[in-house]
């Protein structure tokens, strides 16, 4: 039987073998390396970063045309003012156009008023007349009804009421009412030869028709 020879070792190799290696000591120097780098790195990206935004800064101002799109988006300060004034106006001519027109409604309101009143003294107004045309022997009494018609007729002047003329003159359907028809050949055609009752107007309102005879 054959024994395998084993190799005589020597004690400095099995010191080697036996000792481990110290970490770090080999690939120290290679991660420092490594590290800086990436520490410079990022400084430079920064630094780009920092050339860029300067370089955004500068070119800035120069965005004219958008300016310009933006004026021309909207109204100048001369058409904002050109049109406030427009309306100013239209405003004003409404408001003008708005008064004339409440003081005419107020004005017509007033001379109906009035009108309506008027009428309903008329019949006293009548009254009045009659007592005048019938004779009597009582001078007092005939004065006395005098002045009661002669201050009618002056309160009457002085509401703007005025009497509508007629005999002497030629019929008019917007004024008289004809109620009877006579042939004179002395007078003229249509003519008003006799009032029945008196008509009257306040000013080109007509209170009440006169009542007339025409000839021919």
């Amino acid at each position: 039987m054959s024994e395998d020879k084993k190799e005589p070792t020597s004690p400095e190799k099995e010191a080697a073998e036996q000792t481990p290696e110290e970490p770090g000591t080999e690939n120290t120097a290679p991660a420092e390396d490594k590290k800086e780098e990436n520490k410079r790195a990022p400084e430079k990206s920064g630094g780009e970063k920092k050339e860029h935004k300067e370089e955004h800064k500068k070119e800035e101002p120069k965005k004219e045309p958008k300016k310009a799109e933006q004026k021309k988006s909207g109204p100048s300060p001369e058409e904002q003012l050109r049109d406030a004034n427009d309306k100013y106006l239209r405003l004003l001519a409404e408001y003008d156009n708005f008064r004339k027109r409440s003081q005419k409604e107020r004005d017509s309101i007033y001379g109906d008023v009035k009108a309506d009143t008027v009428t309903k003294f008329l019949p006293v107004y009548d009254n009045l007349v009659r007592a005048l045309d019938q004779s009597t022997e009582d001078e007092a009494y005939r004065r006395g009804v005098e002045m009661i018609m002669t201050q009618f007729d002056e309160t009457l002047a002085k509401l703007g009421v005025t009497e509508i003329e007629s005999v002497g003159k030629k019929f008019d359907p917007n004024l008289h009412n004809a109620v009877m028809h006579v042939e004179d050949e002395t007078r003229g055609e249509n003519e008003i030869v006799e009032v029945f009752q008196k008509g009257f107007k306040l000013g080109d309102k007509i209170i009440r028709f006169a009542m007339v005879k025409v000839a021919n």
